[in-house]
């Protein structure tokens, strides 16, 4: 019995040794899978940040101020090495204004056609994409006190109408729903953008104006939105692109892939803006 206890011992301690080395290889072999797995490199993760980093000057339609501005802040935020400056007007003058030389990355027009001022200017962006839509509608003082429910209305005499430039988007679409309804209005002033428009009810200056939808939801109280269904067949789309030009192509092309996401798409229907 003696001889059995002895020898007994050995094996036991043979045998927990061999456990431990065992659990020893098995953490060293799971350590070495952890290394080589799909987990992020902390150091290609900062490499990759860092494309994304520096200025950037995005050329962008008036009745996009108030949605970009949110979005500019919001990508500044998840990139803290970028900035992005704006620059808002009409889409017809910031197409000229680049195709005349003015240093910009990333260019978003309110309509196909001023977007193709630029890509026909020896080749001064890259293939547009469509990444939202807007719709007409007339803004009238608050409380509407002149009874405006159609676009036939704005034909009063009386009233003092603001209408944009046709030479603008806004202008042109408000253009091709008068003609398409056989209907002839003769405004106070044509403005260089939406937001001069606008600006006109806001200020009192007119009765009315022919704007987006979006450009009304903007003002809040400061006007009142009258739809009208001839606007279904004028609705603009708004493409964007980068501009060859650019001097920080990574940091623009991260901008209109955010634009272009579910979470800068989000931002944008809540302003107005229809789906692409």
């Amino acid at each position: 019995m003696t001889r059995s206890v002895r020898t007994r011992r050995p094996v036991r301690l043979a045998a927990v040794g061999a456990a431990a080395l065992l659990a020893l290889s098995a953490c060293s072999s799971s350590d070495d899978s952890d290394s080589g797995s799909g987990k992020s490199d902390p150091s290609a993760s900062a490499s990759a940040s860092s494309k994304v980093s520096g200025d950037i000057t995005v050329f962008a339609a008036a009745s996009l101020k108030e949605s970009f501005t949110t979005l500019g802040k919001e990508f500044e935020s998840a990139h803290p090495g970028a900035k992005v400056t704006f620059s808002f007007g009409g889409s017809d003058s910031l197409a000229a204004s680049i195709t005349g030389g003015a240093p910009a990355d990333v260019f978003a027009s309110a309509s196909p056609k001023t977007m193709k001022v630029v890509t026909d200017a020896g080749g001064n962006a890259t293939a547009p994409a469509t990444f939202v839509r807007n719709q007409l509608e007339i803004a009238t003082l608050p409380g509407n006190p002149d009874k405006i429910a159609s676009l036939k209305d704005l034909t009063n005499k009386d009233l003092k109408v603001v209408l944009c430039d046709k030479t603008v988007p806004c202008g042109a679409a408000a253009e091709k729903a008068l003609t398409a309804s056989k209907l002839k209005l003769t405004p106070v002033s044509y403005e260089e953008d939406v937001k001069s428009a606008l600006n006109k009810v806001v200020l009192k200056e007119a009765d009315a104006a022919v704007v987006y939808k979006t450009d009304v939801k903007a003002a809040g109280s400061k006007v009142e939105g009258v739809e009208f269904p001839e606007s279904a067949g004028a609705v603009n789309d708004y493409p964007i692109t980068l501009l060859k030009e650019s001097k920080n192509t990574e940091t623009a092309k991260a901008f209109i892939a955010f634009v272009q996401s579910a979470e800068g798409q989000k931002v944008l229907t809540a302003a107005g803006f229809l789906n692409p």
